[in-house]
């Protein structure tokens, strides 16, 4: 499997005869389509950039930057295609869509959109989360599904007696893509609990909740999309659902859909971690870790969502809604100020330039924290953000050591959670990473490494991300017959791909270690930032 590959004749072949398979994700701040061979490696690419909106103090996207995205990064991948082979792809062997996970979109029996699409940013819905936790005795995070639901049926909002259809971003677009209200077992897992004895919704946490909310919304089991297992046939393009994304018509419907999955799902997936005592951390607008368990949690834990692989077994999630942005933010600070200093850089140089320096900086970052809340962090204990730079008179303050921080503070609300994993006596044997912080070789997985005290492996594909993952899953639908999705990733994607592994420094983990502690009890300082500003 390679990165990407060069121009060529096969390539062209590939495109022209409808061999190809394409992933489609919808990021919190980019839209991208990712199309790839029969070896998975990279054929072409497209991407559009979004941002979400705070309305009505709820995070939202509309509906039709939802579309007008998805027609701008597909055209964007088409025009990629043309320039690399010379033609405009009609076919494709497969075809999937993920996006975020959680949120809320629901419709009336019309198909009519009842309220703004409730992304899983929004941390409104803490008395429904608390109240579900207790009712079904397992962690109900904020932002699923179901707490979403139910906190519009606590608040009797005036569209919960009209809801005849609840799904996520992905299924929202293959719904309409397809003409098929369902849902792959990953994505649904953010939705309700998962039972992986059964690989659908937990039926026994669904009769309670039908009990709780009898009278005021319909079944469950008529309201959530129907659950499929990664390999399954999830539906065909429609000729609508062609028009949809490609108002050229130069794609032809027919073409098979696996099922819809999200952003954590893609990830396992990308980085080919979905068996036992494997896992992987996917670092972008939010950062999370996934790691497949061998045997149930002994405790109900606020930090920790159980979830599942694309295939449905039980997965451990420690979820932060906080990721890159901040980093990303001070990055651009800086790529500023290089062209003010009349020495302009590209993006990509000031990250190479800024990570560089990072590891030059003292392994504790030298008395420096940096808290990368944009947004609420349960895990934290946060209901809203405040991004700080915080230091005493005796820290010292450099680039190195400012870097260092910047970057350990993506990791900061993601190593308290693994910290419950660890003490839970979860096994870990490798934790893979992807997402675009790790394009710059051996800096950012370096300390991942020291913060999860673990090896952590980076794959050629990491940069490539959710969208080719999603790619994988559509490819395995088209040629995975006969082998589960573990055996078909070690043996069809990542037998001759190149990973770099990076095991934890013993200096790099102390270091860590003394600013966790330092985190830890300066949580006290962001909870006073968000009480006074």
């Amino acid at each position: 499997m390679n990165a990407q590959t060069p121009v060529s004749a096969a390539g062209a072949s590939v495109i022209a005869e409808g061999r190809a398979s394409l992933g489609i994700e919808l990021g919190s701040t980019r839209i991208k389509a990712c199309l790839i061979g029969p070896n998975a490696e990279v054929l072409a690419v497209g991407s559009h950039e979004w941002e979400n909106v705070y309305a009505d103090k709820l995070w939202t996207y509309s509906l039709d930057a939802v579309w007008s995205g998805l027609q701008a990064a597909y055209a964007d991948l088409v025009a990629d295609v043309r320039e690399r082979f010379g033609v405009a792809p009609e076919r494709f062997a497969a075809m999937g869509v993920s996006a975020m996970m959680h949120g809320y979109l629901a419709f009336d029996a019309d198909g009519e959109l009842l309220a703004p699409f409730r992304t899983w940013r929004n941390t409104n819905t803490g008395v429904a989360a608390a109240e579900l936790t207790e009712l079904l005795g397992v962690n109900i995070p904020l932002r699923w599904s179901i707490a979403h639901l139910h906190q519009a049926v606590v608040d009797a909002e005036p569209h919960v007696p009209e809801i005849r259809f609840l799904t996520t971003l992905a299924g929202y677009v293959h719904w309409k893509l397809t003409d098929e209200k369902v849902l792959g077992v990953g994505d649904a897992s953010g939705m309700f609990p998962i039972d992986s004895a059964t690989r659908d919704y937990d039926a026994e946490l669904v009769s309670r909740y039908d009990g709780l909310a009898a009278g005021r919304v319909p079944p469950l089991v008529d309201l959530l999309p129907r659950v499929l297992i990664a390999g399954a046939q999830a539906g065909e393009l429609t000729t609508a659902g062609a028009a949809l994304l490609d108002p050229s018509g130069t794609l032809q419907p027919g073409i098979p859909f696996c099922p819809p999955e999200g952003d954590a799902g893609t990830g396992m997936v990308a980085t080919g971690a979905v068996a036992p005592r494997t896992g992987n951390v996917s670092a972008g607008t939010s950062i999370f870790a996934m790691v497949v368990l061998e045997r149930p949690l002994a405790e109900v834990h606020h930090e920790l969502d159980l979830v599942t692989t694309p295939s449905g077994d039980a997965v451990a999630m420690v979820h932060c809604n906080n990721g890159a942005s901040e980093l990303a933010a001070w990055a651009n600070m800086f790529t500023a100020f290089a062209a003010a200093a009349g020495t302009p850089v590209t993006p990509d140089a000031t990250y190479s330039a800024l990570f560089a320096a990072a590891l030059e900086g003292e392994t504790d970052a030298g008395g420096l924290l940096a808290y990368n809340h944009l947004a609420g962090e349960p895990i934290a204990g946060l209901d809203e953000g405040r991004p700080l730079v915080v230091r005493t008179p005796d820290s010292r303050l450099t680039l190195p050591n400012f870097m260092r921080a910047q970057l350990y503070g993506v990791f900061g609300t993601l190593a308290l959670g693994m910290d419950v994993l660890h003490r839970e006596g979860v096994g870990l044997d490798k934790m893979y990473a992807h997402g675009g912080m790790f394009r710059t070789a051996g800096v950012a997985q370096r300390f991942l490494a020291a913060a999860l005290d673990a090896p952590v492996a980076v794959a050629e594909t990491a940069s490539e991300g959710g969208a080719w993952g999603m790619a994988v899953l559509a490819a395995y639908v088209a040629d995975g017959a006969g082998r589960d999705l573990d055996t078909y990733l070690a043996e069809a994607v990542f037998a001759d791909a190149p990973i770099t592994t990076a095991a934890p420094d013993p200096a790099d983990v102390a270091g860590f270690s003394a600013y966790l502690d330092r985190y830890r009890a300066g949580l006290a300082v962001e909870a006073a930032a968000v009480a006074s500003l």
